[in-house]
C-alpha cells in the first residue's frame, strides 16, 4: 500500500527476477513439480536467456541463466551493474535475487520516473523491451521485434539491490525458446548466440 503523499501508485509485483545454475533443471522444477505456466522464455545473445512463468494474478516468476554467473554464494549476492551500464551486463551469482520489477500502469512510468529523479533518485533512462522470440521460430515471427512487449526503468535502492517499474504495452506472444543446461547448450545441441559452452565440471 503506498502512501497517498508519494504520488506513486504501484499495482503490485510484475515479476522478481532469480538466477539459475540449469535453465533446463529450472523449467522442469517450476512446471512439472510447482504447477507454474511457462509464459515466455529467449535467448540473450552473448550472455544468456530470460524465462517467465505464471504466478496468477497478473505476476510472475522470472529466471536469467548468464554464461559467466558466479556460483551460489549463499550471503553474497547482488547485479554486477545496473541495466544499460557502459561497465558490462546484469549478472549475478546462481541463486541470487537479481531484480525486483513493480506492476505500475503505462500512462504513469514517465511521471513516475520523473517524480523519483526529483526525490534525488538517479534512474535509468525509460526502454522498450521488443517482444521477443528467439531460437527455431524465430523466423516465424520476426515482427515481433518491433513491437514494444514491456516499458520500464530501473534504480538502485542503497544497498545496490536493483529495483525496476514495469509497464505491460501489450500481452506479448506465448513463446519460449529452448532452455539451455548448466553448460549453455539446448536439448537440440544448439547455443545462445555469441556464447562459447561452458566447460562440464568435474
Amino acid at each position: 500500500m503506498m502512501s497517498k503523499e508519494s504520488g506513486i501508485e504501484l499495482n503490485g509485483l510484475h515479476h522478481l527476477a532469480l538466477v539459475c545454475k540449469d535453465m533446463q533443471r529450472t523449467v522442469d522444477f517450476y512446471t512439472n513439480k510447482v504447477g507454474l505456466t511457462l509464459k515466455k522464455g529467449f535467448d540473450l545473445p552473448g550472455y544468456g536467456q530470460h524465462f517467465f512463468f505464471d504466478m496468477g494474478g497478473g505476476s510472475e516468476l522470472a529466471f536469467f541463466w548468464f554464461n559467466d554467473a558466479e556460483a551460489a554464494q549463499p550471503g553474497v549476492a547482488a547485479v554486477k551493474n545496473i541495466v544499460g551500464s557502459r561497465q558490462g551486463n546484469i549478472s549475478s551469482a546462481h541463486g541470487s535475487m537479481n531484480h525486483v520489477a513493480f506492476s505500475v500502469a503505462a500512462d504513469k512510468i514517465v511521471a513516475y520516473r520523473d517524480q523519483l529523479v526529483a526525490r534525488g533518485v538517479e534512474c535509468t533512462p525509460i526502454v522498450d523491451h521488443n517482444d521477443v522470440v528467439t531460437g527455431s521460430d524465430a523466423g516465424e515471427h520476426a515482427q515481433a521485434q518491433n513491437k514494444p512487449w514491456l516499458q520500464s526503468f530501473y534504480f538502485l535502492d542503497p544497498d545496490g539491490i536493483m529495483l525496476e517499474f514495469c509497464a505491460d504495452l501489450q500481452p506479448g506472444l506465448g513463446h519460449a525458446d529452448l532452455p539451455v543446461n548448466a553448460q549453455g547448450i539446448k536439448s537440440d545441441g544448439s547455443q545462445i548466440t555469441g556464447i562459447s559452452p561452458r566447460p562440464t565440471p568435474p
